[in-house]
C-alpha cells in the first residue's frame, strides 16, 4: 500500500507544479473531482469493451486515472486544512447563498 500512497503523493506534486496551490470552493472542487471520476469511468468502459480483465495491461490508464482521483481528493482536504476550515460551519450570506470555505476563512 505504501507504493500507492507514494504514487498519489507524486501525482499531487505534479498537480502543484502544473497548477500551483489551488484554493477552490467546495463546489469547484467537486466539479474538478467529478471530471476526474468521469475519466475513470471512460477508461473502465473502454477497457470493458476491449475485453480487459482484472490486472491486465489494458487497465493501465484506468489505474492512472484512479491515482489522479485520489490526488484530487487529497488536494481538496489540503485546501480545507490550509484555509483553517477543518471545523467550518456553513452559513448563508445576506443573499441566502452558502458561504464557502475560502470565503469564511478570510473573514
Amino acid at each position: 500500500m505504501n507504493t500507492i500512497f507514494k504514487e498519489i503523493e507524486q501525482e499531487r506534486l505534479k498537480q502543484d507544479a502544473k497548477w500551483g496551490i489551488q484554493n477552490h470552493s467546495p463546489v469547484e472542487w467537486v466539479s474538478i473531482l467529478t471530471e476526474e471520476v468521469g475519466e475513470v469511468s471512460k477508461e473502465a468502459l473502454e477497457a470493458h469493451f476491449r475485453g480487459a480483465k482484472t490486472c491486465t495491461v489494458e487497465l493501465k490508464n484506468y489505474r492512472e486515472e484512479l491515482i489522479q482521483v485520489a490526488a484530487v481528493a487529497v488536494a481538496m482536504i489540503e485546501c480545507l486544512d490550509r484555509n483553517n476550515c477543518s471545523d467550518m460551519v456553513y452559513t448563508e450570506d445576506s443573499n441566502g447563498k452558502s458561504m464557502y470555505c475560502t470565503e469564511m476563512c478570510k473573514e
